[in-house]
């Protein structure tokens, strides 16, 4: 065959096939479209009901707790043996964690604030409120009478007493209180890209994480003194059918000294317990004055304790270093970071948390003069005496305490007392130099959203030239339903048929 007829077969071939291309393509192009239709709409009518991470949105509820908050200034004084807390901290009311706050648990002299810090007075703080809160009722109610007169400063020289608290040492007796650290989280925020068992994962032991910041600079003879305690309660105090509090974190400045005391039941939701203290005593540095702060989360709802004892005087203008105090302990005070996930920081500033509870002496005094106090205190006016509070006066000015609440007071002010005596320090000296204008230095403040006070008193224990505050608190927090990370049923082969159905099928041409 010469080349020509092999062009015409060629010709005749393509001509073929392009008219069968032209012949095929009305029948073709339908099919196709009708099959994309088809597999498109069920795929999305698949996708509506499916979730593709596999596992159920977690849901929050609310749940209300009662928080119990006190502060004393104990005026350097150590207590006996038998002094009774059992009034001090409420007990009958029960509350779900008690915070305790203290100011001159030791005598601030210069070898307490320079050289070396004394913690036996911490080790016997930590011992009464243990065995207040974890004492069976039967027994608290047979004491109740018998402490009474304890309570107000009368030593106990029983022998039993004598030995109960023979060379008490902070680090070992704390030991005692502790709170077992596989009990608490490191973080509770999910850490992005991990699946079920996270937690797991994330549970190390308590001491190898949690961080306390100084933000001051310390001589080398100068010593903060924290105790992160997580061991079991013995079994002296785990009596059947009592409410069983732990010991979550203490830590001591000097004279400052605060606890946080939780039910056993909450500790598993307690995570992100940091903390940090800033002096502000001697050259704006020291611990004789300045604050301990402690943070933490519970449940969903991060929470932070500032317990200070702001600079003290009744001079004209001494109020303005109190509001520079707080100003500088709400700028210095800053946790260190502990999270793991990127998108879920835990607070590192004392306002940046949920809730804010401030207690402490803050030595805010009242703006007249002692004559004209005295004359208003046996009138009993406490509305104007509060009117002349420096505290309050500051606070409506916007010079300090911005966003804090503050309940209304009722009980007559808590310094300064005579030693052992239910008169003012005023009345029972000539001398006007010892002479202190009665005041409500001790107070208790609180920021936050769902938070109400329940009550505000004070205690009338004779302990001290201060009288303590008490206030509890209805706090509610967010909590994570127990479906989180649960897989959805059915999952695994509702993600395999969306597969197969967005596979094309094949259809013939000629169908």
């Amino acid at each position: 065959m010469n080349n020509r007829g092999k062009h015409d077969d060629q010709g005749n071939n393509n001509e073929y096939f392009n008219d069968l291309k032209r012949r095929m393509a009305p029948r073709k192009k339908p099919i196709l479209d009708n099959s994309s239709s088809m597999i498109w709409k069920t795929a999305s009518e698949r996708m509506e009901g499916l979730n593709l991470s596999g596992s159920i949105a977690p849901t929050t509820e609310i749940r209300e707790l009662r928080v119990f908050v006190a502060t004393w200034n104990v005026g350097g004084r150590t207590p006996n043996n038998d002094l009774n807390l059992e009034d001090f901290l409420l007990v009958e009311g029960t509350a779900d964690i008690y915070i305790c706050g203290f100011q001159e648990i030791v005598p601030l002299s210069a070898g307490n604030v320079l050289v070396v810090e004394d913690n036996e007075p911490a080790a016997k703080w930590l011992a009464l409120i243990s065995q207040a809160l974890n004492k069976p009722k039967q027994d608290s109610a047979s004491r109740t009478t018998a402490s009474s007169s304890n309570c107000r400063g009368e030593e106990s020289r029983t022998p039993s007493s004598l030995s109960f608290f023979q060379r008490p040492n902070l680090k070992v007796l704390s030991r005692n209180y502790r709170v077992d650290s596989s009990l608490l989280k490191t973080c509770n925020c999910q850490v992005i890209g991990t699946s079920v068992g996270w937690e797991a994962r994330l549970s190390k032991k308590y001491s190898d994480h949690v961080v306390d910041n100084n933000n001051y600079v310390e001589p080398e003879n100068f010593r903060v003194h924290e105790n992160l305690l997580f061991d079991d309660v013995p079994a002296t105090t785990k009596m059947p059918g009592q409410m069983s509090y732990r010991l979550i974190a203490s830590k001591q400045m000097v004279g400052l000294f605060l606890s946080v005391w939780a039910r056993k039941e909450l500790i598993p939701h307690i995570s992100h317990l940091r903390l940090d203290s800033v002096g502000r005593g001697i050259m704006g540095r020291l611990g004789n004055k300045g604050c301990i702060a402690i943070s933490m989360s519970l449940h969903q709802t991060s929470f932070c304790f500032v317990c200070s004892h702001l600079a003290s005087g009744e001079k004209e203008g001494d109020e303005m270093r109190r509001n520079a105090d707080v100003a500088e302990i709400l700028k210095h005070t800053q946790f260190p970071k502990i999270t793991k996930n990127p998108s879920c920081r835990a607070p590192e500033r004392i306002v940046d948390h949920d809730r804010v509870v401030w207690l402490g002496d803050l030595n805010y005094r009242v703006a007249l003069t002692y004559e004209e106090t005295k004359v208003l205190l046996e009138e009993n006016d406490w509305h104007t005496l509060l009117e002349k509070d420096q505290l309050n006066m500051e606070r409506a000015a916007g010079r300090v305490f911005s966003g804090f609440q503050e309940g209304q007071i009722f009980f007559a002010p808590t310094y300064k007392y005579s030693q052992n005596s239910d008169a003012y320090a005023g009345e029972t000296t000539k001398s006007k130099r010892k002479r202190r204008t009665p005041a409500w230095c001790d107070r208790i403040l609180w920021r936050g959203e769902r938070i109400e006070q329940l009550s505000y008193i004070r205690g009338e224990s004779r302990f001290s030239d201060h009288r303590p505050v008490c206030a509890i608190f209805a706090v509610e927090v967010d909590v994570k339903s127990m479906n989180k990370g649960r897989l959805r049923k059915g999952y695994s082969s509702a993600a395999a048929r969306l597969i197969e159905d967005c596979i094309p099928q094949r259809h013939s041409f000629y169908d």
